[in-house]
């Protein structure tokens, strides 16, 4: 029996063949769920715009988060979540409008909230759907790679994407079926490391800072400052300053994490 989170996903889509379709993946698969698998909440949430609060509320909900988390755990948890959201495929008008609702303060990382809310209340989601295709897809080749293997060694499936996938069977973490994209894509590593801070993929602190410093922190600095500059950006200029942002935080805490 499908529970309420993905039979409002199923119905938004349109039926289960149109929500596999919409996620990439095969229609038996969708079929065979009873829940939205953690590894799915992502791309369900950005294809259908429903909430990954009430797509797997005890994941997501304030209250599953304070069982577990304090409330800097899962303010990280949700940046990261942001972020994964964002890179993974362009927003529909639903989600533009949730962003829009963000709060914003005096700290740099309330300005660049502030900042990516001003951004989604001014965006069409045909626009940005095709400003994403430009920046990450496009015709041929697009204006940037979001990649860990290319940020590191100028070409894709390199060195960098083995060892990471060395790092995730040792951390029990399986890549996700029918997934077309390399495991160092950006918005995997953003997933990763919100589900390692979750306790989704159990590991300790020490163990989330030796994957942020060995996967994610060596380059996706430079990845974000070049959305905040990229030609064809637009709303993803203020996805790139709030990945600057956030990145630079998460920086400084592991540098004095114990």
């Amino acid at each position: 029996m499908r529970d309420a989170g993905l039979e409002r996903a199923i119905d938004v889509a349109g039926g289960v063949a149109q929500l596999a379709r919409k996620i990439g993946i095969a229609q038996p698969s969708v079929s065979n769920w009873n829940r939205v698998p953690a590894q799915r909440v992502i791309a369900v949430e950005v294809a259908t715009g429903v909430s990954r609060k009430i797509l797997r509320p005890d994941l997501y909900s304030e209250l599953a988060m304070s069982d577990t988390l304090d409330p800097i755990e899962a303010g990280r948890v949700q940046e990261y979540t942001l972020l994964a959201t964002l890179l993974s495929s362009a927003p529909s008008q639903a989600l533009l409008e949730q962003i829009a609702q963000l709060n914003g303060d005096a700290t740099p990382l309330g300005c660049a909230h502030a900042a990516l809310a001003e951004a989604a209340s001014i965006a069409v989601a045909t626009e940005v759907d095709r400003e994403y295709f430009d920046l990450f897809v496009g015709v041929g080749r697009s204006e940037l790679l979001p990649y860990a293997s290319y940020y590191l060694t100028g070409f894709l499936n390199e060195r960098p994407l083995s060892r990471l996938r060395d790092d995730l069977a040792a951390l029990g973490i399986e890549r996700i079926e029918g997934n077309p994209e390399p495991e160092d894509h950006a918005a995997t590593l953003c997933e990763i490391m919100a589900g390692l801070v979750a306790g989704r993929f159990p590991a300790s602190l020490t163990a989330q800072r030796a994957f942020f410093e060995k996967h994610v922190s060596r380059w996706i600095g430079r990845l974000f400052a070049d959305m905040t500059k990229a030609e064809s950006a637009r709303f993803y200029r203020a996805v790139g300053t709030l990945g600057s942002v956030f990145l630079e935080i998460e920086t400084e805490a592991f540098k004095f994490a114990n």
